[in-house]
């Protein structure tokens, strides 16, 4: 080396050869990273790995719900002859509930092809651009930045526990034939626009409603259809008030609610489709609401009827889950508790005295749990919304001070409630005059299980 440093002109050559070898390899290195650099500067949504995994999950949690959840909690409570009948409702709403959604039920509830168009039925439901889940690819995402193909199926689950909730009114005395009718027109024609009004950018979501997960879409609409149905069906054959049918399998009770249980944490902590502070948030109020009603139903049972019974603190888990489910996206901890504690107060009313008094057979209280449930915490949560949990410029409810937010619920709630009781009337009516909808009345004596299905649940 000291040969050419001692020799200027090799040395200036030396350095200008690496010189212009450096700078033509730069001007080669630079041009892509140029191009990287510009690519950067686009805002392009990148898919969420996190967030995906845990509605994949929560989706899973949810329809631990219907099956076994639903199937079993229902299936406990009925007779022994009638147990298959109602696990066979079950599992027929998670079949085709979920063909009709990926058919056009998605694309009615989440579609905007409507709402790009100005159509005024943009106000009723989405459109038909999504029909068949048409023009949703590996790479569409969603809210949360997960694919929308897991988006449907998260809502999908939602779309099958909410019809499986009305079966629990007519249980053991409707027929297969005409509760498949009424389930599928149902789905069609109560749910997914309801979906639509409430989560899909409906009229009821641009005035402000709140529902993080469905206590209007789900359990307000599932328990008012409930309770038509089981005013006009009419009472079973051998119902007689003061004197309850006892449930034939109490451990079957206690299995379905501890699915729910389980399964309501996918429900509502799934429902901010994302793994963040507020999904942490969903997951501990829904416990303590769910915690509080179990117990203080569990009481109320002692106080009255002198035993603490299983199936009453199972009833008020339930309760629990229902009422905290429009509200836990927006309350807090004291929020969450009071629900739990209210809620299974006004439910057992309904349950032990109201229903008494005016004769309606409702069988596994449908209307009295999910129903009574539901309109209790949408109401209540305007009143315990804290913009703690929705932020500076959230909303909050009349206890903070903002008695219009208490409005705009009970508006959601009344609507709520009007439109399944109307939507659930007409259908009846159609069925009833087609293939007709409630069984005879042998069928009905010697159990829905062998003369609609041929089988027995116990041999």
């Amino acid at each position: 080396m000291d040969k050419y440093i001692k020799s200027p002109m090799r040395l200036f050559m030396i350095v200008a050869i690496l010189g212009i070898s450096g700078i033509f390899s730069d001007a080669v290195a630079q041009e892509p990273m140029a191009e990287v650099a510009a690519e950067t500067l686009v805002d392009t949504p990148t898919l969420d790995s996190g967030n995906t995994a845990w509605i994949m999950v929560a989706t899973i949690l949810v329809l631990l719900m219907s099956i076994p959840g639903i199937a079993l909690f229902y299936g406990g409570l009925v007779r022994q002859k009638n147990v298959l009948s109602v696990i066979m409702q079950t599992l027929f709403v998670v079949g085709v509930v979920s063909i009709l959604w990926v058919a056009f039920g998605y694309s009615w509830a989440f579609g905007t092809g409507f709402m790009e168009s100005g159509n005024p039925l943009k106000a009723v439901i989405g459109g038909f651009d999504k029909v068949f889940l048409r023009g949703i690819t590996l790479d569409t995402l969603t809210v949360g930045n997960i694919p929308e193909l897991t988006f449907v199926m998260f809502q999908c689950m939602f779309a099958i526990i909410t019809p499986a909730l009305i079966l629990g009114a007519f249980a053991e005395r409707i027929k297969f034939s005409g509760y498949t009718l009424f389930i599928i027109l149902w789905v069609i024609i109560a749910y997914f626009p309801m979906a639509h009004w409430v989560w899909g950018g409906g009229f009821l979501q641009q005035m402000g409603a709140i529902d993080f997960a469905g206590g209007t879409v789900v359990h307000i609409n599932a328990g008012i259809s409930a309770l038509v149905m089981a005013i006009m069906l009419g009472k079973r054959e051998d119902y007689r008030i003061g004197h309850p049918i006892t449930p034939h399998n109490i451990t079957f009770v206690f299995m379905g609610t501890s699915f729910l249980w389980l399964g309501w944490f996918g429900f509502n902590a799934g429902s901010g489709l994302a793994a963040d502070g507020l999904a942490a948030n969903a997951f501990l109020v829904t416990h303590v609401a769910t915690a509080v009603a179990a117990v203080t139903w569990l009481v109320i049972d002692w106080l009255c009827n002198k035993k603490p019974t299983t199936v009453g603190a199972c009833t008020g888990a339930v309760a629990g889950l229902v009422a905290i489910t429009p509200a836990a996206g927006t309350v807090d901890l004291p929020g969450a508790f009071f629900i739990g504690l209210i809620t299974p107060i006004v439910c057992f009313f309904m349950v032990a005295v109201v229903k008494p008094k005016f004769k309606y057979d409702d069988a596994l209280d449908a209307f009295g749990v999910h129903g009574v449930g539901g309109i209790v915490g949408s109401i209540l949560t305007g009143v315990f919304a804290t913009r703690y949990i929705t932020g500076e410029d959230g909303v909050q409810g009349a206890l903070y001070g903002d008695w219009h937010q208490l409005w705009i619920q009970v508006f959601a709630t009344v609507v709520s409630m009007v439109f399944s009781a109307v939507v659930t009337f007409i259908l009846y009516k159609i069925v009833d005059k087609t293939v007709g909808i409630r069984a005879d009345r042998r069928v009905e004596d010697e159990g829905l299980d062998i003369y609609e299905h041929g089988e027995s649940a116990y041999n």
